[in-house]
């Protein structure tokens, strides 16, 4: 079929619709994760955790993290897997993944060498009365894991996080931080027998919900940690003028962008981003697109920065316009503003609608707003 030919601005605005980012919030988490695909786990809170600081950019202050935790652990409704969260209904098309798990012969070798622990792990958890912290279970590896980086010698967690990722435990929850280990067939629901997907059948359906999540992605980009940003030949080709190459865009997503008859008006609005939101993480997506520029600069020293430690991405419209440079120190009950930093120069409107939306997280978060920036 032909290549639909989009503007900037119709690309742009199919990447905020299909993140949820329009005047007209949604209203209900789980439903909410359905559309996003996920929602992403880091601990950094210099503001709040990624996952609460993206579902508030779009639910708002009605939202609250007990929310999450209660989907999590009393609904099941959304469960956690490598660092992501997802809808529980997506776990299907994860199952042929598990099944092959690991690919990688290094990994695959250390399990094999260390069959003993793994029962032991499985036994362990069978038997216990309650979901169990990794410190709570013993290291009975026969080889240690090795490695360069933090995981070294880490056998008790390593094996954890395979057994997760095989499908045979699951994690039922968080004592703090920390989280909780039972069999899988404890927290998920049982599988329909006939009800299997072939892993082609599964990475189709896996590309269709990534591509409907983001609007607009490329058939084929850069491998990411953790989820791809790519979504292979679902949806339908399209072009954007001014950008090269082929993009994919979710069908039904862009007609939904016509005219009052046939359509529904875009809804502008501010919102200020995680920066690991969906909407800016490929970073050469949101430069093509939307003329954005970003780096997540906690790990400069700070003479380095250009924009602040947990720098907020600022959406106005359909434009990132700049970034947020702000803390939140929670002894002294304040949200302090360092810096706005206007990629163009703020008119009135969106001056007005940037600091009504940094007065709304800070009331989210039960802070005052600490202004220090240099006006």
């Amino acid at each position: 079929m032909a290549a639909h030919r989009l503007d900037l601005t119709t690309a742009r605005r199919l990447a905020v619709r299909a993140q949820r980012l329009e005047a007209s919030r949604p209203t209900d988490l789980v439903s909410l994760v359905h559309d996003l695909n996920l929602l992403q786990l880091d601990p950094t809170a210099a503001i709040a955790p990624n996952a609460d600081l993206a579902a508030w950019s779009r639910l708002g202050g009605s939202y609250r993290p007990s929310d999450l935790t209660a989907a999590l652990e009393r609904d099941r409704a959304l469960f956690e897997l490598d660092a992501l969260i997802r809808p529980v209904g997506d776990l299907p098309m994860l199952r042929s993944e598990m099944a092959s798990f690991p690919e990688w012969p290094r990994w695959r070798d250390w399990l094999e060498q260390n069959d003993g622990f793994r029962r032991d792990v499985l036994n362990l958890l069978a038997d216990a009365p309650a979901p169990m912290l990794s410190r709570d279970i013993p290291d009975t590896s026969a080889v240690a894991w090795q490695s360069t980086g933090w995981t070294h010698d880490r056998n008790v967690s390593r094996m954890l996080e395979s057994l997760a990722l095989r499908g045979e435990i699951a994690i039922a929850g968080r004592q703090g931080r920390e989280r909780l280990w039972t069999l899988a067939e404890r927290v998920y629901p049982a599988v329909v027998p006939g009800s299997e997907l072939t892993a082609e059948a599964a990475t189709a359906l896996r590309n269709e919900r990534r591509l409907t999540s983001l609007g607009i992605a490329r058939a084929k980009s850069t491998k990411m940690p953790l989820e791809p940003v790519d979504v292979g030949r679902a949806g339908e080709p399209a072009v954007v003028d001014g950008v090269p190459g082929e993009w994919r865009v979710d069908p039904e997503l862009l007609a939904s962008l016509g005219d009052e008859a046939s359509g529904r008006p875009f809804e502008p609005r501010a919102a200020l981003l995680s920066p690991f939101d969906r909407l800016i993480y490929d970073r050469k997506r949101a430069l093509q697109l939307f003329d954005f520029e970003y780096t997540l600069e906690m790990y400069k020293p700070a003479l380095k920065r250009r924009w602040g430690y947990f720098a907020l991405p600022i959406l106005v419209g359909d434009r990132l316009v700049g970034k947020l440079d702000a803390k939140a120190e929670r002894g002294d009950g304040v949200l302090v503003v360092n810096a706005v930093h206007e990629d163009v120069p703020f008119d009135r409107a969106t001056r007005d609608a940037v600091d009504g939306e940094i007065a709304a997280l800070a009331e989210w978060l039960g802070l005052e707003v600490a202004d220090r920036r240099r006006r």
